[in-house]
């Protein structure tokens, strides 16, 4: 195993997936389940991310090739993908008394699916980190360190996912509230970042070509 791949893999995707970073945004989007059901939904969404990063280290070049589809565009659709999910956690909606209504059985799977699993977790920056890794990668030895490392980071993201609970514990449920809204603009920030992102590299290849 190339220990120094793998150390790598490993601290790139544990920075971009930020684990502690996204607790309050876990928090916030699942506030209105049950504790069994938020456990459900820690292991379904990184599942997902999971799938979705190892489809794109497989195939995610030719996919996007083959789609005309630019990085750009990926940065893009993911930060507006995440900007409507800020202006939930920060206006909500429905008619809950905190503004959310009460989740339906189909709704409880596919907030775990999106946007917790994608774009949240599986965004534009762990997908384009790992077409990279996977570019980089000679032979099957390499391959799999990078698979080995990137399962790790999503290890210790749903340890961090799972546990949640204990600061849902420490704060309350009107401290879920106040996260809620916090994780929101944090949010809002991190999607827009993320759409300048691409804008900024549209207009670098439109001007260098």
């Amino acid at each position: 195993m190339n220990t120094r791949l793998f150390g790598e893999v490993v601290v790139t995707m544990l920075v971009i997936l930020d684990p502690p970073g996204n607790v309050p945004i876990f928090l916030a989007v699942t506030r209105r389940l049950s504790h069994k059901e938020r456990h459900r939904a820690a292991y379904l969404a990184t599942a997902t991310a999971f799938f979705v990063i190892s489809i794109f280290a497989l195939f995610g070049r030719t996919v996007l090739e083959y789609l005309k589809v630019s990085v750009p565009a990926l940065q893009i659709s993911g930060g507006l993908l995440l900007l409507l999910v800020a202006l939930q956690l920060l206006y909500g909606q429905g008619s809950g008394e905190d503004g959310y209504v009460e989740a339906t059985p189909e709704q409880r799977t596919s907030i775990a699916m999106v946007p917790l699993g994608t774009p949240l977790l599986a965004g534009p920056g762990t997908i384009v980190a790992t077409i990279v890794f996977f570019s980089r990668a000679e032979g099957a030895a390499e391959w799999f360190t990078v698979v080995g490392g990137t399962a790790l980071a999503m290890f210790v993201t749903l340890l961090a996912l799972r546990f949640s609970g204990l600061l849902q514990k420490i704060v309350r449920p009107t401290g879920i509230l106040l996260l809620a809204r916090v994780a929101g603009m944090i949010l809002a920030a991190v999607a827009l970042q993320s759409m300048i992102n691409g804008v900024l590299a549209v207009v670098d290849e439109a001007r260098f070509g």
